[in-house]
Order: C-alpha cells, then sequence, then structure tokens
C-alpha cells in the first residue's frame, strides 16, 4: 500500500469491505464478442482473500454502476453479494450499510474511478487501487500497490484480515 497506512485500530474497526467491480476485480479491459457477450479479467488471488476476510469476520459486497452478466457470475463464483445498476451509488453505498447495521466509520470502499468519488467520501477507509484515475486518487486514505485486476481486491483483504488476526480476531 501507498499512502499514510491506519492504524491496526482503524483496519481493526472495519466490518464491512464494498468493492466496485469495474477497474477493481478487473484490469477494466472488456472483451466483446461478435454476439455482444462480454468477458473481463479477474485475479484468481481474490478468492483467497476473500475467504481471509470472511474468517475475520468482515463482510464483503460488490457495488456496480453496471448490470452485467459477468459481474453476478464472478460474485456467485467468489460467494459475495453484489448490488448492481446503482444509478447513485453513494445513495446505493448508505442503504447497504444501513442494512448491514454497519456505521461509515466502520466501512471500507475501494474505488478506481470518478464514479467512486461519492462512495469513497462516504466511509471511514477509502481505497484507491494502483491505477486509479488522477481525480479520485486524493480521496483515498490508501492506494494499492497493486492495479486493479492484477490482485488489488487481494491486497486489500490481506491488510484488513492481518489486523482483525493480529489481536485475537474479530470483535
Amino acid at each position: 500500500m501507498t499512502g499514510a497506512s491506519p492504524s491496526i485500530d482503524e483496519l481493526r474497526a472495519v466490518r464491512a469491505v464494498v468493492f466496485d467491480f469495474d477497474g477493481v476485480f478487473t484490469d477494466n479491459t472488456v472483451l466483446v464478442s461478435e454476439d455482444g457477450i462480454e468477458s473481463v479479467r479477474c485475479w484468481r488471488g481474490d478468492g483467497l482473500g476473500l475467504a481471509r476476510l470472511r474468517a475475520a469476520g468482515v463482510v464483503a459486497h460488490v457495488l456496480s454502476t453496471e448490470v452485467n452478466p459477468v459481474v453476478s457470475a464472478r460474485c456467485a463464483k467468489l460467494s459475495i453479494d453484489v448490488v448492481q445498476g446503482c444509478e447513485d451509488k453513494a445513495a446505493s453505498l448508505v442503504t447497504l450499510l444501513g442494512g448491514l447495521g454497519v456505521s461509515h466509520d466502520e466501512a471500507c470502499f475501494v474505488g478506481n474511478d470518478v464514479n467512486d468519488a461519492g462512495c469513497l467520501s462516504a466511509v471511514g477507509l477509502p481505497i484507491v487501487v494502483a491505477d486509479a484515475h488522477p481525480d479520485v486518487r486524493a480521496l483515498a486514505r490508501l492506494r494499492t500497490t497493486a492495479r486493479g485486476g492484477y490482485g488489488a481486491v487481494r491486497e486489500v483483504c490481506d491488510l484488513i484480515a492481518d489486523a482483525h488476526q493480529a489481536v485475537g480476531g474479530a470483535s
């Protein structure tokens, strides 16, 4: 991670991590077949990171502006809940966190682009991936060393899971 690192207490306070999908789970590339079917590239190790996060007692979700079957398929494979078709991502985040009983101070959002700005501003621990758009970098407390689609999700999961496990597990 680059930037001012949060304390172990701040990382331990995280009860939910909400991820953008395109550009975070993926490298922001989309392959489109002649019949319009989309494919994306994801990092296989993210699944192990998400499992560690769950084992630490931290909830993970995906919040996506788009509605896309590839997002549904990848999230189902990873056993992670997803909310798609968010016209107002920040409002969707607030609703999601309220449903989980998680305050904004206990939430982390991981994004990469300008449509994530509201979400990054609405949580206690805003994180962007290494190749995030310059306009959102200043909103983040941390910037991963890994690019989106190249292990950024795993990096965030490991950081938070390690903090929870370093002091005896989740509270």
